[in-house]
């Protein structure tokens, strides 16, 4: 009987970390699919329309020079955000200020969403790596949470040190229990935390607190 149990949860956790590897996968791939759509085209025109000058005629009008400027800023913002996506500013530095930073774009995409971050001022030193685990726990926690279509839901994000221990709470509060249990009975939260628990050898755990799931990460 102890075998068979040993056995069920090594399945699951590899189930788990095939799909956490599967959606970073599937992340690279996007970011990939970005660049070639956006940044390498940005820079091909950018090139051509240099290309396309008068020879020797450095006589730009105001209206050309505007131009290019606009099209070099928005390269270089791309760049930027390309660079945050792959390696999150603070990360290294401050780690409530890489949290706060992650959040960002989802402030802007989900603008009928009211978040909430109760972050510390200063952290302890935290490894690049498990700060990535988290930080990357945290986004997907997310995206599978909030519904698609427009509703009100509201987001409390926690970051408090307990002894020698990090703690993290997501709370999530859906406007009735028909969506509330909806997004409690996805089977990849458990994909997600198993993985947090097999990469970083802590606790991850999500229960119902009236109509808000609240997560639950300890490193």
């Amino acid at each position: 009987m102890t075998l068979i149990l040993l056995v069920k949860k090594l399945y699951q956790t590899q189930q788990a970390l095939q799909w956490w590897s599967c959606r970073q996968s599937l992340k690279m791939f996007l970011e990939a699919e970005k660049i070639r759509d956006g940044i390498l085209q940005e820079s091909f025109t950018i090139r051509r329309s240099l290309e396309l000058l008068p020879g020797g005629n450095l006589d730009l009008s105001t209206s050309k020079t505007q131009e290019l400027l606009k099209r070099f800023d928005n390269f270089h913002q791309s760049l930027v955000q390309l660079s945050d996506r792959l390696f999150p500013v603070y990360i290294q530095d401050n780690f409530p200020l890489a949290i706060q930073h992650l959040l960002e774009p989802w402030f802007t995409s989900h603008s009928q969403i009211y978040f909430h971050l109760d972050m510390p001022k200063s952290w302890r030193h935290e490894s690049v790596d498990r700060s990535l685990i988290i930080l990357r726990t945290l986004e997907e926690l997310l995206k599978i949470s909030l519904p698609e279509v427009l509703t009100q839901v509201s987001i409390y994000i926690c970051l408090q040190q307990q002894v020698n221990l990090g703690k993290l709470v997501l709370q999530i509060t859906y406007p009735d229990i028909s969506t509330l249990v909806f997004y409690k009975n996805l089977p990849e939260r458990e994909y997600i935390c198993k993985t947090f628990r097999f990469l970083t050898s802590g606790k991850c755990f999500c229960c119902i607190n009236n109509l808000s799931l609240v997560c639950y990460l300890y490193w």
